[in-house]
């Protein structure tokens, strides 16, 4: 008798897995990953998603876009500036975060320096503070200029290693303002350095 209890309790719990499996195959489907259209729902989270990023895209620059800028706008200021100070005379790294017209403009200044034999010696320290002056859109494109207050140790030496200015072991502070500028049509969401103001 115990066994025949035992074998009407497997019989149950094997009609109960049933249930629990057939239900769960019926709300997940048989599939596994994507394949086809999503469903409605997940349609319409996707339209959402895509109208929310078309307008984060336009004219929004709120409290959370401009955190988000200034965290790449340090990142930026440190890796044009210790780029400058490689003595190899090219812009290799900050070449994408730089408009021609710097890029340009900080070649010349790297030309001139090689032609007089001297090279810099600049240790990045880091930044004091990095704060939004004021940002402005002229159609599609933003413009936000930062006034940054950085630390370096820097000096220039010639060609027989004399220092010609600066000091080997001094922290300098420095001031900067620059202007950095994006297409906000466009899917590249890098900024570039357009302009530094004095």
């Amino acid at each position: 008798m115990n066994y025949s209890f035992e074998y009407i309790d497997i019989i149950l719990l094997a009609m109960i897995a049933g249930f629990i499996f057939l239900r769960l195959r019926g709300i997940l489907g048989k599939k596994t990953g994507f394949e086809g259209k999503p469903p409605p729902q997940f349609q319409e989270i996707l339209k959402n998603v895509q109208i929310d990023k078309k307008f984060k895209k336009g004219n929004d620059f709120d409290d959370f876009a401009k955190k988000e800028f200034l965290t790449g706008a340090k990142i930026a200021y440190e890796t044009i500036i210790t780029d400058f100070s490689d003595n190899d005379n090219k812009l290799t790294t900050s070449k994408p975060l730089l408009s021609k017209k710097i890029f340009d403009q900080f070649n010349q200044a790297l030309t001139e320096r090689d032609q007089r034999g001297h090279f810099a010696e600049i240790t990045f320290i880091g930044i004091n503070s990095a704060n939004i002056k004021e940002h402005k859109k002229i159609d599609s494109i933003l413009q936000v200029t930062v006034d940054f207050v950085g630390e370096v140790i820097t000096c220039i030496r010639d060609k027989n290693k004399k220092i010609i200015s600066g000091h080997p072991e001094k922290i300098k502070k420095i001031y900067d303002t620059w202007v950095f500028s994006r297409d906000t049509r466009s899917n590249n969401p890098n900024w570039q350095l357009v302009d530094t103001l004095t």
